[in-house]
């Protein structure tokens, strides 16, 4: 399921338009990745948590060369799935 997929079956599924359904996506999207830009967790009860996770700096290897290189740190999005989702699952 792609992003468009996602629209058209929130939009069916909240008898809403297209283009309704593809604002309200867009503003969940955009609160989300607000939210984990000023380094808070979103908790989505029966769905999961979006997190922010610190990678420290380290050195890696090149595997063409075999040179060192270094990698920077960075944040990582982390998911953990939510108990219901995973019930829906199994």
């Amino acid at each position: 399921m792609n992003k468009q997929d996602l629209i058209a079956s929130v939009a069916e599924g909240a008898d809403l338009s297209k283009s309704d359904a593809g604002a309200a996506v867009e503003a969940v999207l955009d609160a989300i990745t607000n939210a984990m830009k000023s380094g808070d967790d979103v908790r989505l009860v029966g769905f999961g948590t979006f997190s922010v996770a610190a990678r420290a700096a380290s050195e890696g290897r090149n595997p063409r060369t075999g040179e060192k290189i270094q990698i920077p740190a960075s944040k990582q999005p982390k998911f953990k799935a939510g108990k219901g989702l995973k019930d829906a699952l199994n």
